[in-house]
Parts: structure tokens; sequence; C-alpha cells
């Protein structure tokens, strides 16, 4: 955590911005009257691979040497990250080898499969991370985290620094949590450009390892299960440098239901005319269950990805 400064986020910006997009910053007039607030909903999902996980995977691989460039790389994702590195590796010419879970959702499958790169396609979602580090030591390759990595992590605290570009009266960020990428990022540039700024991360019950692992003080072991934010499933590497930089720089996370998630996907459809997955979806699940928790603040919710299959958006406007 000590590498890790305003400066950098600020120079892995620089390095970026030129192959990524400036997402808007929203104000949603319901989520605001509900609230008794005025609440921004930061446009991720409509980033370059839908996810906000190519800003991670470029600074990441611009970071490389010549060596590590020529070998190529290895990563483990369960979607989203896969995408933004197999797009750095298309806009850099590096080789690329992704290791995905065997129960990946068909609209991510599908998108990766769109690249050049080779893809592995086996075993759970807290399995495929010891697959791509063992790869990496057997072929030679470098391994880049989805999260555990400090040049991920600085390219993810971008969205903080173009949040604040738009709203330099932002009170309260809600960031989805899975491995702690984004929102150690966020979190830790937010608090150096103001230190007064909240900062709250939000999983489901079915994917709370960080939640259980904050809460205990330490990581540990978590039996997740099934869940429609499946993009925040995984456990934790021991000693990944996301938990130091979270219990500094997160004020609080917290647990939202599924049948909440649904009724988000669906609010920002319906009424904000953007198509969210589960993942992305949690920030505004968390404010439907609690309207009332802050008053006369300005809130931004990070809506992180836009990967959900049509059929299951349907299903979730239909029934819901």
């Amino acid at each position: 955590m000590s590498n890790l400064h305003l400066d950098t986020i600020r120079e892995a910006y620089q390095k970026i911005r030129n192959f990524v997009r400036k997402t808007p910053l929203i104000h949603s007039t319901y989520l605001s009257e509900l609230c008794g607030n005025k609440v921004y909903l930061k446009l991720e999902n409509l980033q370059l691979t839908n996810a906000f996980k190519i800003r991670g995977a470029l600074n990441s691989m611009l970071n490389l040497n010549t060596e590590e460039k020529t070998k190529g790389i290895v990563t483990a994702s369960s979607g989203n990250h896969a995408q933004g590195i197999a797009l750095a590796a298309r806009y850099l010419n590096i080789p690329a080898k992704i290791v995905i879970p065997k129960n990946i959702s068909e609209a991510k499958l599908y998108k990766i499969m769109q690249y050049n790169v080779t893809v592995i396609q086996e075993g759970e979602f807290d399995e495929i991370e010891q697959k791509a580090r063992t790869l990496s030591t057997q072929e030679g390759l470098t391994y880049i985290s989805p999260y555990n990595d400090l040049n991920i992590i600085e390219g993810q605290g971008t969205i903080a620094l173009e949040i604040y570009e738009d709203l330099k009266d932002v009170d309260v960020i809600l960031v989805p949590i899975g491995g702690g990428g984004l929102i150690s990022g966020i979190a830790f540039a937010s608090k150096a450009l103001n230190s007064d700024i909240k900062v709250i991360g939000v999983q489901t019950k079915g994917a709370s390892t960080m939640y259980n692992s904050w809460k205990t003080g330490k990581i540990i072991e978590v039996e997740e299960f099934a869940t429609i934010a499946e993009g925040l499933s995984g456990g934790l590497e021991p000693g990944a440098i996301t938990f130091d930089i979270i219990q500094n720089n997160v004020d609080q996370i917290v647990l939202v239901d599924e049948e909440s998630v649904k009724k988000a996907i669906q609010l920002l459809w319906e009424l904000e005319g953007q198509i969210v997955e589960g993942a992305g979806a949690v920030v505004v699940a968390f404010l439907l269950e609690n309207p009332q928790k802050f008053r006369n603040k300005n809130i931004v919710a990070v809506i992180s990805g836009g990967n959900i299959t049509e059929s299951l958006l349907k299903k979730i406007i239909t029934e819901s």
C-alpha cells in the first residue's frame, strides 16, 4: 500500500485516457426524490467492453517491460476483467491467456471469444486464480490479477478522478466489491482528493468474502453461493493488497438481497435506459433498501458493468 499515491493514479490516467472513454456522470431524478438527496450514476457500463475493467488492464499492461510484453500475460477472470485484458492485449499487441470459470455467463463468454486470446475454461470461481498462477510459473508468463495488483488498482482509481472533475462536492460514493480492485482505487483517490468523502462498498450475500473478511479484520475463506451479481464472486488471495487499502480507506461494507438487485436492474432499465448487470446494480439496490440512510447529500453510485444476457434482462423485467 505504501506505493499507492494520488500522483501514480494521475499518471495512470494520462497513460490510459487516449484508450478509454470518460464515462458520463448522470443525475437520477427518481433515486434523488426517493432518497431525499442528489443521486448521480457513474456509468461504467458504457465503458469499452461495457465495464470498468479496461482501465486497470491497460494500465497494468502498459507498465510491462519489453520482455514481459513479448512473452505475454496470463490472467483469471469471471468475465469483465477478461474482456478488459483481451481488448488491452489487442491494442498493445501482447499475447494473452485467460482462465475463466466453467459457469461464466453466456454474454461474457461470447464477448471474450471475439478477441484473439487463448481461453482456458475450467474450475469454479475460487479455483481459476490458482490455475492462472500455475500457468504463469510453468510458461514464464506475467500473471495479472483482476484485483491484487497495484497497477490494476491505480487504473481503476482513475474513475474517482473523473467523478471529482464532474462533481467537486460529492459526499458519498457507493462502489460494488468483488476482490476489491475497483473500490481500493476509488477509495484511496477519493480520500486523497477530499478526506470527508464517505466510501461504501456493496456486495450480495452470495458473494460476501470481502464483507466477512472486513468485519473479521483479516482475510478469511467464505462459502459463497450463486448470486445474480456473479461478477463479485470469488475468494481473496492470502495477503491481497486490496484488503489493507480497504481497511484504511473504506468507511463501510454492506450486503444487499438478491431481489433488491433484480429491482435495481429493472429500475435502471425502465427509468434510466441503462443495461446493467447484477454486479453493477448492487449500489442502486443498496439505495432501494436504505432510502433514508443519507439526507441532503450528493451521492455517486458507480455502475460498474453492463454485461448481462438479453434473456436474463427480459426475465427480470417481466417478472419484477
